[in-house]
């Protein structure tokens, strides 16, 4: 009987954690939605500051802080549906789902520091629109602004696949660990796992976490990301571009 009882909490809680993987996914999608959304308006203000649309910029940016607020509250909830899933065991009274997760999502975002004014993708905007006229310049306070990564996520956790050596923006089929979040190639990482009997420890230097092929995928945030640090990438070089041509000028002094 006891045993019974047992295999059927078990069953009970199997299927919980099953729909609250199903719930993160849609989550996850709702992130990725609203990532290509922010990427979208950071573009069109490029276009309204090279208008010197000032007014319509800062209109924008409004919008952005709440899209960003709305990224940051998805995130929490991701981190509650996993910890109330984790957590949950059945018991004889009928368990309220919805006051357990606004409950952890509480939690979840009060140990959070983050405010949409100082994320980083609140910086990312504003940097780029500060670059279409100022390229290469700083933007005025960032010696003494203190921008940290407060996201609930990390979301790139490694630059370069640890078994190819290939940037993530080269890979041709990205995937991610759903336990450690490291990157790889699709293909390498397959092939690594196999050849370790399915016993895989993941291949980044001094991660701890074990590999599993089920569980390395092509989330819906992924490809996102990676489009976002190609386009870092490329904004990087051409701010290099511009310093090294000033520093190629000559100076007043030099020309008399």
């Amino acid at each position: 009987m006891a045993s019974t009882s047992a295999s059927r909490s078990d069953g009970v809680s199997s299927r919980i954690r099953r729909a609250a993987s199903n719930l993160n996914s849609d989550n996850q999608l709702l992130v990725s939605d609203i990532r290509k959304a922010l990427n979208l308006m950071k573009d069109i203000a490029v276009d309204l500051e090279r208008d010197n649309q000032s007014d319509m910029v800062k209109q924008l940016e409004n919008a952005v802080a709440e899209l960003v607020e709305a990224h940051e509250n998805c995130l929490h909830y991701s981190s509650a549906i996993h910890s109330v899933a984790e957590a949950y065991r059945p018991g004889p009274e009928l368990t309220d789902f919805k006051k357990l997760l606004d409950t952890e999502f509480e939690k979840v975002k009060a140990g959070s520091s983050s405010h949409p004014q100082n994320h980083p993708l609140m910086h990312q905007f504003q940097q780029t629109v500060w670059n279409v006229h100022h390229a290469g310049q700083p933007m005025p306070g960032e010696e003494q602004e203190d921008i940290i990564m407060t996201s609930t996520e990390s979301s790139i956790k490694n630059l370069k696949c640890p078994l190819t050596g290939k940037h993530i923006t080269e890979l041709t089929e990205p995937v991610r660990s759903m336990d450690c979040k490291h990157i790889y190639e699709k293909n390498a990482i397959l092939i690594y796992i196999k050849s370790h009997h399915n016993n895989a420890k993941c291949p980044e230097s001094a991660c701890p976490k074990m590999v599993h092929a089920k569980r390395v995928i092509c989330d819906p945030l992924l490809l996102v990301e990676i489009e976002e640090q190609r386009t870092l990438s490329r904004q990087t070089a051409r701010t290099d571009v511009v310093e090294d041509f000033t520093e190629m000028e000559p100076h007043d002094e030099d020309s008399t």
